[in-house]
């Protein structure tokens, strides 16, 4: 059993209130750990103690800003391991991913540690004798929530450029998944990042984080979840004029043409939907196949997916686990029987997994539906389980319909042999990425988001590190001659 507090000001704490949060692991069921429960007034003091840090913090060096934040990424790669474990007990993902994701996490520091040591102003024309520059400087207090299906790589995706750029921060993690959030705070303060620069206040979205939302002091919050939470926290944001960089839903199309290699297409396919257990806003939920090549790839992906090996996330055999709570698994659960009740076919999964060992989590077969139209709903909403559709097409424009017909435009995967057909059907989808021939690759430097209803504003890359500060105009008057506004015919140029 590991045991947290807050994390304010440099040091865990208790709640005010003195509740706490028991988080489980998804695999057995069993409680792991528990974590003091946050609150408005526990938020209020994180951002009081963020404030405080922010007058020295955001006005140190950029070249000591860098320092600390590879001294991060150094002690990231030293507790990968145990980073990787915890992630792997809380969320139930297989420890195999959740290394290789761990792995990632020191990148993007480095990656942000760098743009803030090499960011630039501009100098802009100016009518007259004036010089006219500009800098980029911190916001102040920022807002972090974040969720629990990538705790720790969506949280340095945030809170990389955030620190990068001089901005404190209020972290709001999943109440599913709070514990290696503040193991990195506890790394922060171990790299010589100051008390106060980061604070995590686990708790629910209602009252935890809506405070993080509402409070006035904040000049951003950035969230990634679900629509819902997602227009809840614009609307208090823009209560006090905050900015707001969302990353949302998805519905992923991936179009395989009549000339993909096939069974490279099947294996993308299959790391596509069921990685995470299909529980990403980039899964690929929507397999969007010519007509002639619908039935051997269905056969080829079955195979596949019949090779998936479940069972404990722990062992680095396992490459699929359960799915992250009892209510992720009734909700998966519903879908899939409403797909049926809609004319759907299985063809593989469409069900819990009852029997022992995998009666005690939250197991849910990989499934793969065939039959499946635009208009039915597992083909229009985000199922965020291990469920897969199977969709025909004929042509070319066809297959851009299906895939754009989505209130979603998060990422989408494109399998053809034919280069210039990849490129004119990557302009045409209405997604903010889109992989060729593979499928959920990233990096520190690519922006990452969405169109529609899946992203307001990019993570990572150098427009997410400009999303965290504002831009400050100097002018300066460079002529010797002394100051005579009428002179100047009472122009301000």
């Amino acid at each position: 059993m590991k045991a947290h507090g807050l994390w304010i000001d440099g040091a865990e704490t208790p709640a005010a209130a003195g509740g706490t949060l028991d988080v489980e692991n998804p695999a057995t069921r069993q409680v792991i750990a528990r974590v003091a429960e946050g609150r408005a007034e526990d938020v209020d003091r994180a951002v009081a103690a963020a404030a405080c840090a922010f007058r020295a913090w955001g006005t140190t060096p950029a070249a000591e800003r860098f320092h600390r934040l590879c001294r991060l990424a150094q002690l990231i790669r030293q507790h990968a391991g145990e980073l990787a474990r915890w992630e792997t007990l809380a969320t139930g993902r297989p420890v195999r991913e959740m290394a290789a994701q761990v792995g990632r996490l020191s990148d993007f520091f480095e990656y942000f540690a760098a743009a803030a040591r090499t960011a630039e102003g501009e100098v802009t024309p100016f009518a007259g004798p004036y010089l006219n520059y500009t800098r980029h400087v911190p916001l102040g207090v920022v807002g972090l929530i974040t969720p629990w299906n990538h705790p720790l790589l969506i949280l340095a995706k945030k809170l990389a450029p955030a620190l990068a750029a001089g901005n404190t921060v209020v972290i709001k993690p999943s109440e599913l998944t709070p514990t290696t959030t503040i193991d990195l705070a506890r790394l922060c303060k171990e790299a010589g990042i100051p008390d106060g620069v980061v604070n995590v206040v686990p708790g629910y979205g209602p009252t935890a984080g809506h405070r993080v939302a509402s409070h006035p002091a904040i000049q951003k919050v950035d969230l990634t979840g679900g629509g819902e939470s997602g227009a809840r926290v614009a609307a208090d944001a823009v209560s006090h004029f905050a900015l707001v960089s969302l990353e949302l839903g998805g519905s992923t199309p991936i179009l395989v043409f009549d000339d993909a290699d096939l069974d490279q297409a099947a294996a993308g396919a299959a790391f596509a939907a069921f990685i995470a257990s299909g529980q990403s806003c980039v899964a690929g939920a929507r397999l969007i196949l010519h007509d002639s090549i619908y039935d051997a790839f269905a056969d080829a992906l079955v195979r596949r997916v019949a090779r998936i090996r479940l069972g404990d996330p722990l062992d680095p055999e396992t490459q699929m686990g359960p799915v992250a709570s009892a209510r992720q698994y009734d909700r998966v659960l519903a879908a899939v029987r409403r797909a049926e009740q809609e004319g759907a076919r299985v063809l593989t999964g469409g069900q819990g997994m009852t029997q022992p060992p995998f009666d005690a989590g939250y197991y849910i077969a990989p499934t793969v539906f065939a039959d499946v139209t635009p208009a039915m709903a597992i083909a229009r909403e985000e199922i965020f389980g291990p469920v897969t559709t199977l969709l025909r097409f004929r042509t070319e424009d066809e297959a851009v319909a299906i895939a754009n017909g989505s209130r979603y435009g998060l990422g989408a995967a494109i399998w053809t042999r034919d280069v210039a057909r990849a490129h004119r059907v990557a302009h045409a989808l209405e997604a903010g990425v889109v992989w060729i021939n593979d499928h959920h690759r990233i990096d520190p430097a690519m922006p990452w988001g969405g169109f529609k209803e899946s992203s307001v504003g990019r993570e990572v890359g150098l427009q997410a590190y400009r999303a965290y500060t504002q831009t400050q105009t100097v002018v300066v008057r460079i002529t010797a001659e002394p100051f005579d506004w009428y002179s100047s015919g009472g122009r301000y140029s």
